[in-house]
């Protein structure tokens, strides 16, 4: 279509993409477009959750709005196993008092997610 007696450039550029280029980082997403990388934040590595390491039971930190159907997309995307079963149990906050200075504050709480997994099947969290 010409306006004011100008023409325009109807030809079609074609672009070359190299195939490195074109890939995408690896996202840590579902089919449903939610991204599953902040839903579990850290193992929980303590003396109790050691111990049920043996059992089949993993403890994680996980994010306060996380629900249990998210918990287990992340473990299917992150660590490539279905969980049997998930409990979710809130950590409350805490007051604490530096010994120094004497003064006073609160501890977050959160909320901690422990994972059953099927006999044989085991995590490495190192």
């Amino acid at each position: 279509m010409a306006l004011f007696g100008k023409k325009k450039n109807t030809e079609k550029t074609e672009k070359v993409v190299d195939a490195k280029a074109s890939a995408a980082p690896v996202s840590r997403s579902t089919g449903g477009g939610r991204d599953l990388s902040h839903v579990l934040k850290h193992a929980r590595i303590t003396e109790k959750a050691t111990m049920s390491q043996g059992a089949g039971v993993y403890v994680f930190d996980i994010n306060v709005d996380a629900s249990k159907r998210d918990i287990m997309q992340a473990m299917k995307a992150l660590y490539n196993v279905v969980p049997n079963k998930i409990a979710v149990v809130n950590v409350p906050r805490k007051n604490v008092r530096n010994a120094r200075t004497g003064r006073t504050g609160v501890k977050g709480g959160g909320k901690k997610a422990y994972v059953y997994l099927k006999k044989g099947e085991t995590i490495n969290i190192a």
